[in-house]
């Protein structure tokens, strides 16, 4: 095959994630250009990981929601009960910072369970019982905190949102320990990415030129690589990072290789045929809203961590965010489709769009505007596709 056919290919064989990818580079370098190179100084890189990981945490539980054919209204108010929990738990009753944490993951659960039983076992639509649960749970974060902030936190629940891990292994000027820790990253990435074309090739599937295989490992190595080093050189690494990588890692696997993974796909898919063959619908979407329940208590407690306060109006648009990056990223309105890294492009780049506007020092009215025109652009295109794929097959 040649060069121009396999950079086509490249391309081509999937055009949702590698659209979402090209946009992102552009829009990163679009706002690296008008912001002078402050988008991209070691510090802003910082605060970007600090200030969208929540809302990357809730948009991994909102891509199951929304590939298993649903959606979670309630999912900014979860966060915000979640760290009101954990805020009288340890503020106001005076436990340690780690029964704050277990307090606010175990009320996460309980309304995963919560709302997991009315859709699958009552049967109510989701986009209903989440909407009740948007307004009950605000109702509750209200009545825990008596319409009052609660702070602060001790240091070491600050630490989980606002901590870095920097010097541990020395460093001149930088920190050993991130380039460390993002070098292993980029070579477990590789070597995955290799058994993965080796397994396709056992199996007599179509895999791209050796050397444009190389050369996209290498790509992306050196863009990881320049990205560890902005945080070596800035304040270390994130320790809310850390808790991310490892969250992506697993549901990544989860959504790929687990049972449950792929009977969530086979139910948004098509409802009837996942029936017939024998999937526990019910069981399933259970799960799936217990799953979310628990993610939103993880992001709960790293924004009340950030906040070093637990706020009544915490969360607030949490759950737009975060359904606007699944479909951003490629899930699709309908169910079945959607994947863990595009999910999280979508994340980032909502993150890149609000901090670049920010930058620039755009008023909060017309950032809105613009998140709005990109999601309906987003769901417009994922509309098209699908168009363009049925007149393709007919």
């Amino acid at each position: 095959m040649t060069t121009i056919g396999n950079l086509k290919d490249l391309i081509t064989q999937n055009v949702r994630s590698s659209g979402i990818a090209f946009a992102f580079v552009v829009i990163v370098g679009m706002f690296a250009f008008m912001t002078d190179g402050r988008l991209l100084s070691p510090g802003n890189l910082s605060n970007l990981v600090l200030q969208y990981s929540y809302i990357l945490i809730l948009a991994i539980g909102m891509l199951i929601v929304i590939v298993g054919g649903h959606i979670d209204l309630s999912v900014g108010s979860v966060v915000a009960l979640t760290g009101a929990i954990a805020a009288v738990v340890v503020v106001r009753e005076g436990f340690p910072w780690w029964v704050g944490v277990l307090a606010a993951v175990a009320t996460g659960l309980l309304i995963g369970v919560w709302q997991g039983f009315w859709v699958a076992y009552v049967g109510i639509p989701a986009f209903i019982v989440t909407l009740a649960g948007m307004l009950l749970f605000r109702g509750l974060t209200l009545l825990v905190l008596d319409n009052m902030s609660l702070s602060p936190f001790p240091g070491e629940y600050g630490q989980i949102g606002r901590g870095f891990l920097n010097g541990l292994l020395g460093g001149y000027g930088y920190d050993t320990l991130t380039l460390l820790i993002f070098g292993i990253a980029v070579a477990g990435y590789a070597v995955a990415s290799y058994r993965n074309r080796r397994a396709k090739l056992s199996y007599n599937q179509d895999v791209e030129a050796i050397w444009l295989f190389a050369a996209k490992i290498v790509l992306v190595a050196a863009v990881v690589m320049w990205f560890a080093w902005q945080l070596a050189t800035s304040r270390g690494l994130p320790i809310v990072l850390i808790v991310l990588a490892a969250l992506i890692i697993a549901y990544t696997m989860i959504t790929k290789h687990s049972i449950f993974g792929r009977h969530v796909y086979a139910i948004g898919g098509n409802l009837a045929a996942a029936q017939l063959s024998g999937v526990r619908v019910k069981r399933v979407n259970f799960l799936i809203f217990l799953n979310m329940g628990f993610l939103a208590s993880i992001a709960g407690i790293v924004f009340s961590s950030r906040s070093n306060a637990a706020q009544p109006g915490a969360g607030e648009m949490f759950e737009l965010d975060a359904i606007a990056a699944c479909f951003i990223g490629g899930a699709a309105v309908t169910g079945g489709i959607g994947t863990i890294p595009g999910a999280m492009i979508g994340g980032l780049i909502m993150a890149v769009m609000s901090n670049g506007m920010s930058l620039l020092g755009v008023d909060q009215s017309v950032q809105q505007v613009v998140k709005g025109l990109v999601l309906l652009l987003a769901v417009g295109f994922d509309i098209w596709n699908k168009k363009r794929a049925g007149a393709r097959t007919a």
